[in-house]
């Protein structure tokens, strides 16, 4: 799923090289399309795009491609302008968004793997050649031409030294979000809510705080190309599910 719409970023303000708003905004989009269609068992998302699995053995739509392309890519787009002024207070939104999709069988567990730590491998370098380029035009004052052909050629580390020596960055200390992008997965959540509860006559009418345990779609920021991550989460590739 990705935000096609041209120069989108650019008519609406966005912060460079990251706009904190528009990433919760797509993570947001993406909880409600999981939370409407729960076969989904990881998400991940960076910059303008989201990644859905759906389970193995998942028969929504009866396994139709099509169907599952035009629900998701229309439920987040619906859901990307209905929350647009909750991320966007003072921006108003000029023009309707568009997302494309594509649909992908994986032949297995490895290969999906492989696809997810390749996107999240295209978060960092992404995010480190911005992050470079915006400091480099906004605080050393380069043209984007001048700031392109400085970083031609450069390696990691060249980035990575360009950032702490000329600009105290230190690019490890970005925020997760930044640099491994969103990870979606259904984890157990308490939430306290207060509603009026039946007690003792000499208590009648008293509200009190109730916890109640969902299953919700919760954002983690962590690495996924290792296995630490799978370990600790066997459900998600489940031969079963």
């Amino acid at each position: 799923m990705e935000n096609v719409t041209p120069w989108f970023a650019e008519k609406h303000n966005f912060a460079k090289p990251n706009d904190s708003r528009a990433l919760h905004l797509m993570t947001k989009c993406a909880q409600t399309v999981m939370k409407e269609l729960e076969d989904i068992v990881i998400a991940y998302g960076q910059s303008d795009e989201y990644s859905f699995v759906f389970k193995r053995k998942s028969n929504w739509f009866k396994r139709r491609a099509s169907k599952f392309m035009t629900h998701v890519a229309s439920q987040f787009a619906s859901s990307y302008v209905f929350y647009w002024r909750d991320y966007f207070e003072d921006q108003p939104l000029l023009y309707p968004p568009g997302f494309d999709g594509r649909v992908i069988v994986y032949p297995s567990n490895q290969t999906l793997k492989d696809y997810l730590s390749w996107r999240q491998a295209d978060c960092h370098i992404n995010n480190l050649y911005n992050t470079v380029f915006w400091a480099l035009v906004q605080q050393s004052g380069l043209t984007p031409v001048q700031a392109q052909e400085r970083l031609q050629g450069t390696l990691a580390a060249d980035k990575n030294e360009i950032l702490f020596s000329e600009f105290n960055i230190n690019y490890n200390n970005e925020p997760l979000m930044y640099r491994k992008g969103t990870v979606l997965i259904w984890q157990k959540v308490g939430e306290v809510t207060t509603k009026e509860v039946t007690l003792p006559a000499e208590m009648e009418g008293k509200k009190m705080a109730v916890t109640r345990t969902r299953t919700k779609p919760v954002p983690l920021y962590c690495d996924i190309i290792g296995d630490a991550f799978w370990k600790e989460h066997p459900e998600i590739l489940d031969e079963d599910s």
